[in-house]
């Protein structure tokens, strides 16, 4: 089992600071449309989803009678 060395946590740290200063990071409105958009999707895909259970439940009662 390797050891935990100090040294290369610290390195590993510090590239990693290194490259989160290269991202662009969204703005605060850009933020905000793809939150909505991923909202009205999981809302729409939830709804969609909702409905076959419904479909296919009520399909299965009807084979089964």
């Amino acid at each position: 089992m390797n050891k935990l060395n100090v040294g290369s946590l610290k390195t590993f740290l510090e590239e990693v600071k290194v490259e989160l200063l290269k991202c662009t990071w969204p703005t605060r409105k850009e933020l905000f449309g793809q939150s909505v958009v991923v909202i009205i999707s999981v809302i729409i895909l939830g709804a969609f989803v909702g409905l076959c259970d419904v479909v296919n439940m009520n399909l299965l009662r009807f084979i089964i009678r």
